[in-house]
């Protein structure tokens, strides 16, 4: 029976009153996108209104991946909670531990040897190449393309990873770092594999873009799509490559200067129009310039300790006091805030993701927009559910 034979229909427990249009028209479509959709990183649902196949509302849908991470910490040693931090975006780990030990060496005043504060720079430029490099690989398959960009992408990820293996003993859930420096030295075989790796970066970054910046078909799908304007995304305190494709220079390595990151130099990648293209091109270029940080690096690093003797590790209890600690992290301001009473555990525990940020503003990206680019949009904010829902 047709709607318009149907005098009148219930749902929900409401009378719709009947209607005479051709059954399908004028009618917005309401469809579920997740939470098992392959493209969604993680169980992550959006519900999306449509006009055809216009977008007239999305709304994010989160919370399946909850694991109580803040409180936890809460209720735990302030050492015990590192490895927790490398379980909230799994592919960064190394960046989350830096994070949260900057954070506990502001609350404390404590102090890191120099050649720590290197191999910390090392390990965060090189994660944020392999997160880069995946990142681009995934939004590429979930253009439909096949495997080819992605599986380039895991073959360079994998000599990094190799690296982080050999040197914490966990290829993803590192636990390296700690309050006053690291937790075991580079040896000097492992720094000429990071070299040899790093030589061999640009030959990929150069070999990603002939494959990708000038393909008609990437082009076409990602130029003038999901546009992000730099007002909104400064407003909605949106950070990483996602604010910078639209053109706000703000990088937390040139604005806080944390670790020693004053030394090197390096540019701070901008985009003309905040769209789907800008993202990927400035995450290219941000892979350029973590590399040259490498360059500089490797060769400059100094002997010496890699713990502040007088750094504790038993019987550590902060004084009271509350402090911010945050990072220039591959997907945005990653931040911990802590608050002190003296006691062994923090008072307060609290995680700024900027996975979840970034998505706050994933429905304005979407609206007026076809369906088939949602998927695009969502991909090129680059988040992980670890993160977002902690």
């Amino acid at each position: 029976m047709s709607i318009a034979e149907t005098k009148t229909e219930k749902l929900d427990g409401w009378n719709r009153p009947p209607t005479m249009e051709p059954e399908g028209e004028g009618e917005l479509l309401e469809i579920a996108m997740g939470p098992h959709h392959p493209s969604t990183h993680g169980v992550f649902r959006m519900d999306v209104t449509l006009d055809g196949e216009r977008v007239m509302r999305l709304k994010p849908v989160f919370g399946y991946l909850h694991r109580n991470h803040e409180k936890i910490a809460e209720g735990a040693a302030y050492l015990a909670s590192m490895p927790y931090t490398d379980r909230l975006d799994y592919f960064c780990s190394l960046s989350n531990n830096w994070a949260y030990a900057l954070a506990v060496e502001k609350l404390v005043g404590q102090a890191v040897p120099e050649r720590a504060q290197y191999i910390r720079v090392i390990l965060a430029e090189l994660t944020r190449i392999q997160n880069h490099a995946s990142s681009i690989g995934f939004l590429i398959q979930e253009m439909g393309a096949s495997g080819t960009p992605l599986m380039y992408a895991f073959r360079e990820r994998e000599k990094i990873l190799d690296l982080f293996e050999s040197l914490t003993g966990s290829r993803m859930m590192c636990n390296y770092m700690r309050f006053g420096g690291c937790r075991v030295d580079v040896s000097a075989a492992w720094l000429a594999s990071a070299r040899k790796v790093v030589a061999g970066l640009p030959a990929f970054v150069d070999e990603f873009e002939a494959l990708l910046t000038t393909n008609e078909i990437l082009m076409a799908r990602c130029q003038g799509v999901g546009v992000l304007k730099p007002d909104l995304a400064v407003n909605a305190s949106v950070t990483g490559p996602l604010l910078r494709a639209s053109g706000v220079n703000y990088d937390i390595r040139k604005v806080d200067r944390y670790g020693i990151y004053d030394r090197f130099k390096f540019r701070v990648p901008l985009g003309d129009h905040g769209d789907v293209y800008d993202r990927y091109m400035v995450r290219v270029l941000e892979m350029r310039e973590s590399i040259r940080i490498l360059e500089q690096a490797l060769p400059e690093i100094p002997a010496g300790p890699i713990m502040d003797p007088k750094a504790k590790i038993r019987g550590f209890r902060p004084k009271p006091g509350e402090a911010y600690g945050r990072i220039e992290a591959p997907k945005g301001e990653l931040g911990f805030y802590l608050i002190s009473d003296g006691s062994p555990n923090p008072y307060r525990y609290r995680v700024r993701p900027p996975s979840l940020i970034n998505l706050t503003i994933l429905e304005d990206m979407c609206l007026g927009q076809n369906v088939a680019d949602v998927v695009l949009i969502f991909g090129s904010v680059d988040i992980v559910l670890g993160e977002v829902d902690r």
